[in-house]
């Protein structure tokens, strides 16, 4: 699996939507699904999937689909 699908399957599985959500301008807050619950269950999915721990000003930092894909080449993860 790249880590792409692994990417976006943190999403669609946290979040609970389908694939046609997933956008490149994907916002936090901008779905009701992508609220402070869901945010947090998506950094733990992302956690997991990719065997990684994100700093905290990192989480506060991912407020949208295409600045998860900038904070986790910190961990050198390229999406």
């Amino acid at each position: 699996m790249s880590n792409k699908e692994k990417y976006d399957n943190s999403f669609l599985s946290a979040l609970s939507i389908k694939k046609g959500v997933i956008k490149d301008s994907l916002e936090y807050n901008s779905i009701p699904e992508w609220d402070s619950i869901g945010h947090m269950s998506l950094i733990s999915e992302l956690e997991k999937n990719f065997s990684i721990s994100i700093e905290t000003d990192d989480v506060i930092d991912f407020s949208s689909y295409e600045k998860g894909k900038e904070i986790l080449k910190k961990y050198k993860i390229n999406i």
